[in-house]
């Protein structure tokens, strides 16, 4: 087993942490809010630290799940940053959502120091979080991966090394693309179908099982339907994601219209007092705007 460092206990970090003590690993954890790292240890036992240098002294891994770019930078550089308190070998794991740039930047300053980098965003959700099933897209050496993907089983369902330093956070970007075209168009088919009166469960049990099935119509149809929201990935959360596409967009030349037009649709739920409400409720802007 190992000694392991988590930093960020979110509705994500938490559980995933979680998952490495039940798996024997020897875990410190730290949050920016330290009342949410010592309810965690009041959970789960091991440790808390008082900043990510402390929680990583000693620790052959770290891993991290925070907010965004500057979150990021934040726990890892500077007097009391995480790689401040790493031994010589050990290996940052990061699980956040950020942009390749950063990615690459750190990976880099992590090389001056002697430590290893993988990027492991992930997807999945709280429920895969939770539930130990999350999918992970990683980036960085072959030599760095093959040693954190054990300690990463904890809760993954599938993990994979897809490439090079600011892999993982490309095939990321790809999900989240993927993503907000499949939550456009079942909420489009929903309220399409409330609208012609029809009985939206009875129709998705049949087309389901056909071409249009997804994960997102096996698992949020039912709230969408019901209108309830206060679940899942916030729509905060995927702006944040989305406009990290569509900026690695602008540098590559891809054309993303539809990513580009669904973030602007968030927008307009954000604008609606729906920034925490779940991904899914692209439907009810439609039902207001067809109200108006």
């Amino acid at each position: 087993m190992a000694r392991v460092a988590f930093l960020g206990l979110g509705v994500m970090g938490g559980p995933m942490a979680g998952h490495l003590t039940a798996a024997g690993h020897e875990v410190a954890v730290f949050n920016r809010t330290a009342a949410k790292a010592e309810a965690w240890v009041a959970t789960h036992g091991h440790r808390s630290a008082a900043t990510p240098r402390q929680a990583a002294a000693g620790a052959e891994f770290v891993m991290a799940c925070v907010g965004n770019d500057k979150d990021l930078r934040a726990v890892c550089l500077g007097e009391d940053g995480a790689f401040a308190g790493m031994a010589d070998g050990a290996v940052f794991v990061d699980h956040t959502t950020v942009s390749a740039r950063v990615t690459r930047e750190l990976s880099g300053r992590a090389a001056e120091a002697g430590l290893g980098f993988v990027d492991a965003p992930v997807s999945g959700g709280q429920a895969g979080a939770e539930n130990g099933a999350l999918s992970i897209m990683c980036g960085g050496t072959a030599s760095d991966y093959a040693r954190a993907e054990p300690v990463m089983t904890a809760y993954a369902r599938i993990c994979r090394r897809l490439g090079e330093s600011g892999a993982g956070q490309i095939a990321k970007m790809m999900n989240q693309i993927a993503i907000a075209g499949l939550v456009q168009g079942l909420a489009e088919a929903l309220h399409f179908g409330e609208k012609s009166g029809m009985d939206g469960r009875a129709v998705v049990e049949v087309i389901s099982q056909g071409a249009a099935g997804s994960w997102q119509m096996a698992n949020r149809h039912e709230t969408m339907l019901e209108g309830r929201f206060d679940f899942g990935f916030a729509v905060d959360w995927m702006r944040k994601d989305l406009g990290i596409c569509l900026e690695a967009a602008d540098e590559t030349g891809a054309a993303l219209p539809v990513t580009a037009l669904v973030d602007q649709f968030y927008k307009e739920v954000q604008a609606m007092g729906g920034g925490r409400w779940d991904t899914s409720s692209l439907i009810a802007r439609l039902r207001r705007f067809s109200a108006d």
